[in-house]
């Protein structure tokens, strides 16, 4: 496979897990990070430093609204819920070596 073949696939899968991913709003950001160790904001600021990378001048703001397809603060208030004591406890476990 070339290169360019390479990157065109990668990215159709980053668009595709983001689709997904804003689809499915009812998994929530904490559970992500619980289960897997990243979530939406993990993917939106893994997306600001390759622009950065690439010396696109790109802040966390922008890059979150690129991720979510919309400003953080609206999809946050749409879609995010208060995180349970037992979602902070799992959180707070599974990030104890992180840091």
């Amino acid at each position: 496979m070339d290169k360019q073949t390479e990157i065109e696939l990668e990215a159709a899968a980053f668009r595709r897990l983001r689709d997904h991913l804003n689809k499915r709003s009812d998994a929530q950001n904490i559970d992500m990070m619980n289960l897997a160790g990243f979530c939406r904001n993990c993917l939106s600021r893994w997306y600001q430093e390759a622009a950065n990378a690439q010396g696109i001048e790109m802040d966390k703001d922008a890059s979150r609204e690129a991720f979510y397809g919309m400003p953080y603060t609206e999809w946050r208030d749409k879609h995010q819920t208060e995180a349970t004591e037992e979602q902070k406890a799992a959180f707070a476990i599974s990030h104890a070596n992180h840091g």
